[in-house]
């Protein structure tokens, strides 16, 4: 830089200052381009990992080249102390948010290597989405975390706002304690999301049931968690809400679920008959797991009996078009082969009360318009 400064003598201190970072910045930008197209016709073929490793990487090496030419022009050019050091302390605070910058880069790119040997494309996911929840979870609370301290330590280095940082933890203990106070929530997340990666009472893709709601957990963020409810709305849930309250996961251990199907039918009906059609249904049915099959009557009413049919499936969503398909094909098989295990209302006529001449059923007509004209 030093033969700039010579060729450019004869124009003022603050043209010839500006035109060398000017320059520093074009050799940065330019060796940038070069070092860009040089990895790519190395490594974009034979090594896609650590070419996309590299596009990751390409804002903070941009950066990072910048600092380094302006590192070294800054002495070079004619500047006024006072400019040189406030260029010098922005550079600090530049190299300090690389350093944060890099760190974060450098975790995401761990997280993404640890998690490659995790599938979630396949049937059993429980292990995949376990880890996955863990360390994306982890990863953006040390996000969180570095960004603060990254933040705080670039502003310390201007000494008016360091000043003013200490006489205001110094003095205003009042004022600490309100900023606190109104940190809880975000800190109370924060820690939620630790606790949260570390117990996992739901991960991702967990099929949950929230403020009387079904979905699935579709993104784990710092402070909130989004499910994508079963008609595609979303509901986004603060992550202190599923360390404080109660909520349902139907994937916690395992997907399997069993689901239920009530049926009434009049006390004619023949239990064994339509037991062995439900398993029959059940076989032939690509929806069941072939874990749990049973049909008991639970219960009497007044004029019906009450079946349960008890079923197993795979998910949650498979147990419910599960449970649809056997009603259907049951009610289906009663109205063909037994119709008179339908329900049905039954009222009862004494043989005394029969008129001459007349039917059972004849009189209990008339006794219905005696009524109804009454």
């Amino acid at each position: 830089m030093t033969w700039v400064r010579t060729l450019l003598a004869w124009l003022p201190n603050p043209v010839v200052a500006l035109l060398i970072l000017a320059i520093a910045v074009l050799a940065a930008l330019i060796l940038y381009g070069w070092a860009r197209k040089l990895v790519r016709r190395t490594f974009a073929a034979r090594y896609p990992y650590v070419y996309s490793i590299f596009k990751q990487t390409r804002g903070i090496s941009r950066l990072a080249l910048l600092i380094l030419t302006m590192i070294v022009a800054i002495p070079v050019a004619p500047l006024r102390p006072e400019t040189a050091q406030v260029f010098t302390r922005v550079l600090a605070a530049a190299a300090i948010g690389l350093i944060g910058w890099g760190i974060i880069i450098a975790l995401h790119v761990a997280a993404d290597l640890y998690l490659r040997r995790f599938r979630l494309d396949v049937e059993d996911n429980l292990l995949a989405r376990k880890h996955n929840t863990q360390v994306r979870v982890l990863a953006r609370t040390v996000d969180v975390l570095v960004i603060m301290i990254t933040l705080g330590t670039a502003l310390m280095t201007f000494p008016a706002v360091r000043q003013y940082g200490y006489s205001l933890f110094a003095s205003a203990g009042v004022a600490g304690i309100v900023a606190g106070l109104a940190a809880r929530p975000v800190l109370s997340n924060l820690f939620a999301g630790v606790q949260l990666a570390m117990t996992q009472p739901i991960r991702l893709f967990d099929a949950v049931i929230v403020e009387n709601e079904y979905g699935t957990v579709e993104e784990i963020g710092s402070t909130y968690v989004v499910v994508k409810l079963w008609d595609w709305r979303r509901l986004v849930v603060p992550l202190t809400y599923f360390i404080e309250k109660p909520f349902q996961n139907w994937t916690r251990e395992t997907s399997a679920l069993i689901g239920n199907v009530m049926i009434y039918v009049d006390y004619r009906a023949p239990v064994a008959v339509i037991r062995e059609k439900f398993k029959e249904i059940l076989k032939q049915s690509d929806k069941w797991d072939g874990n749990v099959a049973a049909l008991q009557v639970t219960d009497f009413k007044e004029s019906t009996m009450e079946l349960r049919c008890l079923m197993s499936a795979r998910s949650g969503g498979v147990v419910f078009d599960l449970r649809c398909e056997v009603r259907e094909k049951l009610v289906d098989f009663l109205q063909r082969h037994h119709p008179e295990a339908l329900p049905r209302e039954r009222s009862e006529v004494a043989v005394s009360d029969v008129p001459s001449g007349k039917t059972p059923a004849e009189a209990s007509k008339l006794a219905h318009k005696g009524a109804a004209g009454s």
